[in-house]
């Protein structure tokens, strides 16, 4: 059970693997033309790295992709940064909040989702309110329950504090988080055997516990459930200062490599069905079939921050207290990722 002084010993914990992965190994060892690039899982966030690859545009771009971890949280996702183990990760903001909190050279690389991209999903006994019920009795709904998530300090976790921050209810006391994981088939799992009663994750976890008959869309920041809380920088790619000195030209041609993977999710509809299956190997084909609308509202089609995405998205860590320090805009979004609200 998640407990404050847990969570404080989590933090502390992941702030000393950060510092100590750090003293190990401060810089990349790929070659040159080579950039080793990890993620937490198959989200959708990352879907765009998959079309880059599967259309060769690293390589059209001059970049070649080395190691490819999928690193099951956005913590390992952070270290293995710091400690040289790749250059550059996906992950969501949060992660390279954290970071940034050891490391002030912490910075964006490219933004693959502007929405808050985890949904609230119960099993189909779930005995509170019903879906249609008004958001804030769904909150109270979810107290005293198990709540599956990816980890402590996650996006996953932090929509559950601050959904529960709204009807005055406490995270660390009034929910039993459960720590499980990336992995599709562990989240739909417990759910499906009554280890946890609900769960927050990431997308598509919704369509694909659907699917499975394991449980249903109770909560989605996406779907408008959450006023005020539509546009928002959640998927990112991050690196360092240091790496980006040493790898300028490689930067370059990734992110130029995930813009035109971006704009074809846009330009190109009738691709994204065929890469989609390819991506998520295995999915349901009814759960599939939900997501390219959802893709195509939730990747932007340009890999660069709005400043009023970005204020949202930092405005929800100091909300929810996840991250402590946390920077401006123009400390983290390099200049040539700026983007005015209307571009």
């Amino acid at each position: 059970m998640t407990r404050a002084p847990v969570r404080r010993l989590t933090a502390a914990l992941l702030a000393l693997v950060l510092v100590a992965t750090g003293c190990a190994k401060r810089t990349s060892t790929t070659p040159p033309g080579v950039l080793n690039v990890g993620q937490i899982s198959n989200s959708i966030a990352f879907f765009p790295l998959y079309v880059a690859e599967q259309k060769r545009y690293f390589e059209q771009e001059g970049v070649r992709l080395g190691d490819r971890p999928r690193l099951g949280t956005g913590a390992k996702v952070a270290a293995a940064l710091k400690s040289g183990g790749i250059d550059v990760g996906a992950g969501v903001l949060t992660d390279a909040l954290n970071l940034r909190r050891i490391d002030d050279g912490t910075r964006l690389v490219g933004d693959l989702v502007d929405r808050y991209y985890v949904d609230v999903i119960v099993s189909p006994d779930f005995p509170g309110a019903p879906a249609s019920a008004p958001l804030d009795d769904r909150i109270r709904a979810l107290r005293g329950k198990k709540i599956g998530i990816t980890g402590p300090g996650s996006g996953t976790e932090a929509l559950i504090t601050y959904l529960f921050q709204r009807v005055g209810m406490r995270s660390d006391r009034d929910a039993e988080l459960v720590n499980l994981g990336a992995k599709a088939t562990s989240a739909i799992g417990a759910l499906k055997t009554g280890r946890v009663d609900a769960l927050s994750f990431f997308q598509p976890i919704a369509q694909q516990a659907k699917a499975a008959g394991a449980g249903s869309l109770y909560i989605s920041p996406v779907r408008g459930d959450i006023p005020g809380f539509q546009n928002t920088t959640h998927g990112v790619v991050f690196t360092t200062q240091r790496l980006i000195d040493k790898k300028r030209k490689e930067i370059a041609a990734f992110q130029r490599a995930l813009a035109r993977a971006q704009r074809d999710i846009h330009d190109h509809p009738e691709e994204i069905p065929a890469l989609l299956a390819g991506y998520l190997k295995g999915t349901d084909p009814k759960a599939l079939a939900e997501l390219p609308p959802i893709i195509q509202r939730e990747i932007p089609p340009q890999i660069g921050f709005t400043r009023a995405s970005f204020d949202s998205a930092i405005q929800f860590h100091r909300s929810t207290g996840l991250v402590k320090r946390l920077p401006t805009y123009e400390e983290v979004v390099p200049p040539n990722l700026r983007i005015s609200a209307n571009s």
